[in-house]
């Protein structure tokens, strides 16, 4: 039984604290992104060649938008075409007005660049205050930032969220994991911001230094980065008695902030739609990248609607979700729980197979801890997979291989596939403080 989460914050704010497009009705959110549309799209085909010419070579201009489902005739943006126009040559504006600049790790190629001018810092800020905000923070709470610091979005995204909320900041970035548990015990701060993988390598660090996690002064963790479940989100609940709610964004839209989900519903992440327009499109069917209605799961695209130095137009996020109607938010709809990535999608033997599927199974599996791999690997002309995943600490010998059989007949029963496990023992895999690399590719090509 998942012991209920006793933690005083989880109210909704009263309305007075919420941004004027929180409380916009329906219709008039739809006015105002059109008008911002509009907007952007001028401010992109004027701006970047890029756009000028894929605009033109898809026969349509700017004026061809009179209505938001217009947005569909125009083409989309992928993370090859700000690689291939690297560094700037995606950048909108001239270079004195570029105040920051971000980048991807560039570990799979040329690294994505961002950039942001004095006021796209300052709607980034405000859209993480809101979403701090909605997770349960307020002025005055102490936030454990152990996002990463540098070129990577996460860590700068939040501070800036933080400060403009009137919390305090505690720039911890990543790394060091007991000093982590130091500094929660020290400072005690209400409130962490960081990936759900290290969150859990956190709670293990706690209970290892003897201390249980559910004394801590943690009241609400803001969890990103990577895809989580509904089962890890128990076990986080359940092991520091604290709210667990999910934010998103990504560096190519904004950065962290796009989306947030509101800790007195958790029921999908609400879209700040006033800064960020959503569509669905089916990434697999007959007709690759077409629309689909509200309520129907397929990939995520995002259009900037405020960006000046960077405008998105029509992004593929790769990402796999359907849109939902507002609830916390009600005229902002909602975006469920990402389920998987569209392009981490792995085929095996004809069967469609995600990381966050086989993360549910492992999450429910006796004995075995969330810290897991994927390994795809080549037998004789078949792809194979197997599961590396830890044993948890207290978890003996003997009830290993019991575990590793119930994983491989859970996978089988619920996706279709049969795969090996190997439960190893714990800490053996390499911890992530960013996001998690769920799969290791060592088939032959």
């Amino acid at each position: 039984m998942t012991a209920p989460v006793t933690r005083r914050l989880g109210d909704a704010p009263p309305p007075e604290l919420l941004d004027p497009a929180e409380r916009m009705s329906v219709d008039e959110l739809r006015a105002l992104q059109l008008e911002r549309l509009q907007w952007t799209l001028r401010h992109a085909y004027e701006n970047v060649p890029h756009y000028r010419a894929s605009f033109d070579a898809a026969g349509v201009h700017p004026q061809d938008c009179r209505e938001l489902s217009d947005l569909a005739k125009f083409p989309t943006t992928s993370k090859a075409d700000l690689r291939d126009n690297y560094p700037f040559g995606m950048f909108a504006v001239p270079q004195e007005q570029v105040r920051r600049v971000h980048a991807s790790s560039g570990t799979t190629g040329r690294p994505t660049v961002v950039g942001y001018t004095e006021r796209d810092i300052d709607t980034w800020a405000t859209v993480m205050a809101r979403s701090i905000r909605a997770a349960g923070g307020r002025p005055g709470h102490k936030v454990h930032n152990a996002y990463g610091y540098g070129l990577f979005t996460g860590g700068l995204g939040a501070h800036y969220g933080i400060e403009k909320l009137g919390a305090t900041a505690i720039p911890v970035s990543g790394g060091m994991t007991p000093r982590q548990v130091q500094l929660i015990q020290d400072f005690r701060p209400e409130i962490i911001m960081l990936t759900p993988s290290y969150m859990l390598t956190i709670v293990d660090e706690f209970e290892k230094q003897g201390i249980d996690p559910r004394s801590s002064s943690l009241q609400v963790g803001i969890f990103g980065a990577e895809p989580w479940t509904e089962q890890m989100r128990l076990e986080i609940e359940e092991r520091m008695d604290m709210h667990a709610v999910d934010i998103y964004g990504l560096s190519e839209v904004m950065g962290p902030g796009v989306s947030q989900e509101c800790v007195e519903t958790k029921d999908g992440l609400h879209i700040w739609e006033d800064h960020f327009y959503p569509e669905v499109v089916d990434p697999f069917g007959d007709d690759p990248g077409s629309p689909l209605p509200d309520g129907e799961e397929g990939e995520l695209l995002f259009t900037s609607l405020t960006k000046q130095a960077l405008p998105i137009i029509r992004y593929r996020t790769r990402d796999l979700t359907r849109l939902l109607p507002g609830t916390a938010r009600p005229g902002m709809r909602r975006m469920q729980k990402i389920t998987g990535r569209s392009d981490d999608m792995i085929i095996l033997r004809g069967v469609n197979l995600f990381p966050t599927q086989v993360e549910e199974i492992v999450l429910r599996t006796a004995g075995l801890s969330p810290h897991f791999q994927l390994v795809l690997s080549t037998e004789g002309r078949m792809d194979a997979l197997t599961v590396r995943v830890e044993a948890r600490q207290e978890t003996p010998a003997e009830r290993r291989l019991d575990a590793a059989r119930e994983l491989i007949t859970a996978v089988k029963e619920t996706v279709g596939v049969t795969v090996g496990c190997d439960v190893v023992d714990p800490e053996t895999l390499e911890r992530s403080v960013g996001k998690l690399q769920r799969l290791r590719d060592l088939r032959d090509r």
